[in-house]
């Protein structure tokens, strides 16, 4: 025989596991030091001056 599943509890575990998985991005993206995002900034910078660097003028 089947389980008995309440449709309203798993509803909510599943809001929450996409809480939870929207957060772990969050954390990941906004949890970074003042020293990480800028040293972050200066290497894009760096790689855009670098790149800019080598195009071709027509």
């Amino acid at each position: 025989m089947a389980d008995i599943v309440n449709l309203r509890t798993v509803r909510k575990r599943k809001a929450r596991d996409a809480k939870a998985e929207t957060a772990a991005e969050n954390r990941v993206v906004f949890g970074r030091t003042k020293v990480e995002k800028s040293l972050a900034e200066a290497k894009s910078e760096l790689t855009k001056k670098r790149l800019d660097g080598h195009k071709l003028d027509d």
